[in-house]
């Protein structure tokens, strides 16, 4: 069980990388953007990347941290993952309010989705 768990856990951070990078990514150097894209986008190992770019696995593994931590203080300050997240979820419960009008001809909803709009409207 912990095995799994820490492989979830470890897929988990993947995402949130790969997310962070999305975003954020070309903030970076070069040189750390190549190492990070290799490891977490390529799924390359730390033995492949320091053999590549002629450094230790040590020095990759350090890089690979450096830059994660760097991304996450981006998201902090800037917030796009979460706006952006956010914005998702309100786009989609307004589809979903206009599939359900559309289907009762109940259009008592509308008023939902001009909040969920001005709502967006403000995170932009």
């Amino acid at each position: 069980m912990y095995r799994q768990e820490t492989q979830i856990e470890k897929l988990d951070e993947i995402v949130e990388q790969s997310i962070l990078y999305d975003f954020y990514g070309e903030l970076l150097s070069n040189h750390k953007k190549q190492i990070f894209e290799d490891y977490v986008l390529n799924d390359m190992s730390l033995g492949e990347i320091a053999a590549e770019q002629g450094i230790s696995r040590q020095g990759v593994h350090d890089i690979v941290k450096r830059c994660t931590l760097e991304l996450r203080e981006y998201e902090e300050k800037l917030s796009l993952v979460r706006k952006f997240q956010s914005i998702k979820d309100k786009l989609s419960k307004m589809k979903e309010i206009v599939a359900q009008t559309e289907d009762s001809n109940d259009i008592t909803e509308i008023g939902t989705i001009a909040a969920l709009a001005d709502d967006i409207l403000k995170e932009l």
